[in-house]
């Protein structure tokens, strides 16, 4: 005998995020109130998976027929070694942070430049012609630099404690055919101080800041920044970090991770369903629930 309805979802229906950690995550509550709004049958929970338990958890995937999943820090990188294709432009970031499962073959794929751009157009940000500063060399950063220099940037300066995983960086911009005056500084730096300086756009792609961590900041002095520059954080957790609020405390426009997590989670869904996801639903689901949390 059976009570109430049914928890089978059938094939092809559970999806989820990878992470760890990943309980702070708002991707579940975001696409399961997309899922109840366009009336599908669908759930999506949270994977805590540490490092060692990657290669066991991709298997997972396919042995419980599950529809795909996001992933997130930090496996956008290493995941690619579990995958049996890896899209052009996912291959040319160096990072996966959607896979999608096609009868038991796991393909990657990269929202998170996509999701970022689109972020910035909602908001009136033309990036093209901007001199940028990217704070951080890792996954996020390396989708985000892509798709700067696939929208014209005039410059990008990675600004990284590791000045060779920056490099790497941008030789792989170059082997991307995405040639964009481009260098690197360490943090503090002369070289630093004066990109910043010129900057019209710059982007924390660390987790600086994040919480529970939240009075650290990825850049002391923000009076270095002209008045016409954005500060984008990619941390939702606070919403606004102590870097947007000095940003936005000297006039500066400031933009916070909520924007590239919606539109890169509505990217997704190109690909799980061949449809985007209703934005305006999951950004009114992910902001609740980061407003609920402790």
């Amino acid at each position: 005998m059976t009570h109430g309805r049914s928890t089978n979802l059938g094939p092809g229906r559970l999806l989820g995020v990878l992470g760890h950690p990943v309980a702070h995550s708002a991707s579940p509550a975001m696409h399961n109130a997309a899922f109840a709004a366009q009336g599908m049958h669908a759930l999506y929970g949270a994977f805590d998976v540490p490092p060692e338990q990657l290669p066991q958890a991709v298997a997972g995937i396919r042995a419980l027929g599950l529809c795909g999943v996001n992933v997130t820090i930090p496996h956008k990188e290493s995941v690619m070694a579990y995958l049996d294709e890896v899209a052009p432009t996912a291959r040319q970031v160096g990072a996966v942070n959607t896979i999608v499962n096609r009868g038991g073959r796991l393909i990657g794929y990269n929202t998170d430049g996509w999701g970022f751009i689109i972020s910035l157009e909602e908001r009136g940000v033309r990036v093209a012609g901007r001199k940028v500063v990217l704070l951080g060399a890792g996954g996020a950063a390396r989708a985000i630099a892509l798709h700067l220099a696939m929208a014209g940037v005039a410059g990008l300066t990675i600004i990284n404690r590791s000045r060779a995983r920056a490099e790497f960086l941008l030789a792989d911009l170059a082997r991307a055919n995405q040639p964009v005056p481009a260098a690197v500084a360490e943090p503090g730096s002369d070289e630093a101080r004066a990109a910043l300086s010129e900057a019209g756009l710059v982007v924390n792609c660390t987790p600086v800041g994040m919480a529970p961590n939240t009075e650290e900041t990825p850049l002391e002095d923000v009076s270095l920044l002209p008045s016409h520059c954005v500060v984008y954080d990619t941390i939702y957790r606070p919403l606004e970090t102590r870097l947007l609020r000095m940003a936005r405390q000297r006039g500066l426009v400031t933009i916070n991770g909520l924007a590239m997590l919606v539109h890169q989670g509505a990217c997704s869904w190109e690909y799980w369903f061949g449809r985007r996801g209703p934005v305006e639903v999951m950004r009114s689901a992910a902001l609740a629930a980061l407003e609920e949390a402790p």
